[in-house]
C-alpha cells in the first residue's frame, strides 16, 4: 500500500491541534519535526478537497506519495530512542542500547504504525501502566498500533493481551515487534470494533481518536470485568468534560489524569 506524506509548516500546539483534526479524516502516522508536522494517509484514502478545507487559507503544505517499499527508509531516518523516565526505553534494532538500563526495553520498528513512544498520548498512556499492577491480569489493547502498550503489558506480568487495530499495516507491524521481542502471550488481529468481543479483561488499553472512543464507551465497559481499569488516551483538555461525561453513566470513575504537550491520557475503574 502507497502513502501520501503531507508536510505542513506547524509547530507546537497547533501541530497537537492540527493532529487530533487530520486523524478524523484517515490520516494514520505522524511525525513531529521542530519547525513542521508530517502526516501520513494511505494513498486510496487521500482527499485533497478535505485537506484544504481543514487547513483553510493559512497553513500551506507540500505532499509526497511514498511506495510502500521505501517505509523503512522513511522511518528509520526519523526514529530516534525514546526514554519514558527510568521505567520504559523504546528503542529499534538498529539503535545502541541504553545505557543507563531503563526497567523495561521495548524494540520497536515503526514502519507507519502509531506508538513509538515519541507522542505524548502514548508516553503518557505508558506513565499510567507504571502505577498499574498486571501481574496475572488479562489486558486487550484497543487499536494497538505498533504493539507497544501490548508488549509493555506482558513484561509487566499479564497473563493474556489480547490486541486489535482495524489497520491491516499495524496488525503486520505489530506482529513482527511481537516476535522481536520474544512475546509468548500477545494475540493480535485486525478489526475496527468490539462486536466479536465476548470475554472478558481485567484491563482495557485505548490510545485512539476521541471520537472513537465515545463510540465504543459502552462497548468498552461491557468487555471489562467489575473491579477493571480503563485507560484512555488521545484526547485533548477541551475534551475531558466530554469523555468523562461519556464514561459516568457505563459505571467508570475517574481515578488519574496525566497531561502532556496538549494531549490527556485518564484512568478510569469499574465500580
Amino acid at each position: 500500500m502507497s502513502h501520501f506524506a503531507i508536510t505542513i509548516p506547524v509547530s507546537g500546539d497547533q501541530a497537537e491541534i492540527l493532529i487530533a483534526q487530520l486523524a478524523t479524516v484517515g490520516f494514520e502516522g505522524f511525525e513531529e519535526q521542530e519547525t513542521q508536522l508530517v502526516a501520513f494517509i494511505p494513498e486510496s484514502d487521500f482527499d485533497e478537497q478535505v485537506l484544504q478545507e481543514m487547513l483553510g487559507t493559512n497553513l500551506s503544505y507540500t505532499k509526497e506519495l511514498i511506495q510502500q517499499q521505501n517505509w523503512n527508509a522513511v522511518w528509520e531516518s526519523n526514529f530516534d530512542p525514546v526514554l519514558v523516565d527510568d521505567f520504559c526505553g523504546i528503542r529499534a534494532d538498529f539503535h545502541p542500547a541504553f545505557d543507563p538500563a531503563p526497567q523495561h526495553v521495548i524494540e520497536i520498528t515503526p514502519k507507519m504504525s502509531f506508538g513509538t513512544g515519541h507522542h505524548a498520548t502514548t508516553s503518557s498512556m505508558i506513565r499510567l501502566m507504571r502505577d498499574i499492577s498486571f501481574e496475572g491480569k488479562t489486558v486487550f489493547d484497543f487499536g494497538t498500533g505498533t504493539g507497544i502498550l501490548a508488549i509493555l503489558a506482558e513484561k509487566l506480568g499479564a497473563k493474556e493481551v489480547d490486541a486489535i487495530d482495524y489497520d491491516e499495516w499495524a496488525v503486520n507491524n505489530t506482529k513482527e515487534n511481537l516476535e522481536a521481542n520474544h512475546t509468548t502471550k500477545i494475540q493480535v488481529w485486525q478489526a475496527d470494533n468490539l462486536d466479536a468481543i465476548s470475554k472478558k479483561y481485567d484491563i482495557l488499553l485505548a490510545n485512539i481518536n476521541f471520537n472513537v472512543l465515545l463510540q465504543y464507551m459502552a462497548d468498552m465497559r461491557r468487555i471489562l470485568s467489575p473491579g477493571g481499569i480503563l485507560l484512555l488516551s488521545g484526547i485533548m483538555p477541551t475534551d475531558e468534560t466530554q469523555i468523562v461525561a461519556a464514561a459516568t453513566p457505563h459505571g467508570f470513575h475517574l481515578q488519574q489524569r496525566i497531561e502532556k504537550n496538549n494531549w490527556l491520557a485518564l484512568q478510569f475503574n469499574v465500580q
